[in-house]
């Protein structure tokens, strides 16, 4: 699935499960939650803490929940993630040409 399809794909389950968009200021409340979600999952699965009994890795569903609201906010504000993905990836390819590169903390 591209970026694009994705989108459309979730306009689509919007509009028919959904009802409608919910804001934009609750959608970015939501897509922080989902963030802190997936946040505490790598804190347990990579980071010292420990889930609790009962708990799993799920951190492919908490990537897809923060992708999702993602998706929710570039639709509703007009936001075309192919073309701006494409124009970060420029934009830092042009900036970052040799940062990394000569970067002496990145080598091995």
């Amino acid at each position: 699935m591209t970026i694009k399809e994705a989108q459309e794909a979730v306009d689509r389950w919007i509009h028919d499960y959904g009802v409608r968009y919910f804001s934009e200021l609750t959608n970015m409340a939501c897509l922080t939650e989902e963030v802190g979600e997936l946040a505490r999952v790598i804190a347990r699965q990579y980071g010292d803490q420990s889930f609790k009994p009962g708990e799993k890795p799920n951190l492919g569903e908490e990537m897809a929940d923060v992708l999702w609201v993602l998706l929710c906010l570039a639709n509703q504000t007009g936001v075309d993630l192919t073309e701006e993905l494409q124009k970060s990836i420029e934009k830092k390819t042009f900036r970052d040409r040799t940062r990394h590169l000569d970067n002496p903390k990145l080598k091995a």
